[in-house]
């Protein structure tokens, strides 16, 4: 700012400037610089002014700390817009930027603004109190721009995670009303969502197949593995592929597709026979599924059947076979579930406590039971079959 312009104004600053700022200025000219000093001295809580005299010494000085830069657009080792740009390279994501420019340069403050900073002052056309003004403007609009781009980033999150979600959680395709199909998916506490998945296919010999995994991780690189894993077992089970030769195909797809080597998948599936009386299973590294039979509530015994795929190249998988009778409901879940906080204080339910809380309950209701439980700090995928009575 020249030394023609206004007189400093005492006690102006007052109700503009009443917090301690840190602020750096990036300007060449020693009286300019002097003014600005001047001008920011009269706030109650003068701003912590940090100097650079060139682009050079203002990288070493634009630290975390720095709130607001004022940045003179005529600096001996660069000009123009040039200055700016390198400015908003290398300032923190939260640094205010406040644009110094000639009275013959007022286009080239328009231009700054548009190029990311939040304003300009015209040198020789500024006192105290406009000088105060721009400082919280620019801090202001810059918190601004960035709630509005935190706004957008959620909701493009959402949108994404809205899209995966309708690939992990299907609708069912079971032509018999002799099974309630209940399910039940909610993400964990960080609100991304996990690779967790499920799925249900009834073939045309009459036999149901129901399927719950779990991709080891968070993100939509899992959530995407979670989602090819799926559609893959829907179409294996269609196709007529089951057991052991299904498993090994998805271990296969699970290696070509994850991103890391150390990225496994545990899962539960299991295929009901026709007559609804009887069930094989395998436990692939996953959590035991919970039964009601006849009133009695129980975890499948012998799991899990082998460890989890993408572990073991030449892994194999015992099938458990579980009688069901005539009056059953079943539970396949993910560890979401049983590592959920309960009570107080708090601690993780675990499979003996779920089985616990349905003894409790009477019956297996997804709606009850997920109310019981607290912060969950996983995704949570959870299929229920129960036999109608006729």
């Amino acid at each position: 700012m020249s030394s023609k312009g206004p007189t400093p104004r005492r006690g102006v600053l007052t109700a503009n400037l009443s917090e301690t700022l840190t602020l750096l200025l990036i300007e060449d000219d020693d009286g300019d610089a002097f003014l600005v000093e001047e001008l920011l001295k009269q706030a109650v809580a003068p701003p912590k002014i940090h100097r650079a005299r060139s682009l050079r010494e203002a990288r070493a000085k634009l630290t975390p700390e720095i709130q607001c830069v004022l940045v003179d657009l005529s600096l001996p080792d660069a000009s123009r817009l040039e200055a700016l740009d390198e400015v908003l390279a290398v300032a923190s994501p939260h640094t205010a930027v406040l644009v110094l420019t000639g009275l013959r340069d007022v286009h080239v403050g328009v231009s700054a603004v548009q190029s990311g900073a939040q304003d300009y002052l015209v040198k020789g056309d500024v006192d105290a109190r406009l000088l105060a003004r721009s400082i919280r403007y620019a801090m202001e609009r810059k918190r601004a721009d960035l709630a509005q781009l935190k706004l957008v980033q959620a909701e493009l999150t959402a949108k994404e995670n809205a899209r995966l979600e309708g690939a992990l959680l299907p609708d069912p395709l079971l032509r018999t009303s002799a099974i309630e199909h209940v399910t039940r998916y909610l993400p964990g506490s960080g609100g991304t969502l996990a690779g967790d998945f499920f799925d249900t296919v009834q073939t045309p010999d009459g036999a149901v197949h129901v399927v719950v995994g779990d991709v080891c991780g968070h993100g939509p690189d899992e959530a995407a593995l979670g989602v090819a894993l799926r559609i893959a077992w829907r179409t294996l089970v269609l196709a007529g592929q089951t057991g052991d030769p299904l498993l090994r195909t998805l271990d296969t797809l699970l290696r070509a597709e994850r991103k890391a080597p150390e990225i496994f998948t545990t899962l539960c599936m299991a295929t009901i026979s026709p007559d609804l009386t009887s069930a094989g299973m395998r436990v692939v590294g996953h959590p035991p599924p919970v039964l009601v039979r006849d009133g009695v509530v129980e975890v499948v015994q012998g799991t899990p059947s082998g460890p989890p795929l993408g572990i073991f190249q030449d892994a194999a998988w015992s099938v458990l076979d579980v009688p069901l009778g005539e009056d059953w409901s079943m539970m396949l879940y993910t560890d979401g579930l049983i590592e959920a906080a309960v009570g107080e204080p708090a601690r993780l339910l675990g499979v003996d406590g779920l089985v616990g809380l349905v003894r409790e309950h009477g019956s297996i209701d997804l709606d009850r039971l997920i109310t019981r439980v607290g912060t969950l700090s996983d995704d949570l995928a959870v299929v229920m079959l129960r036999r109608r009575r006729e």
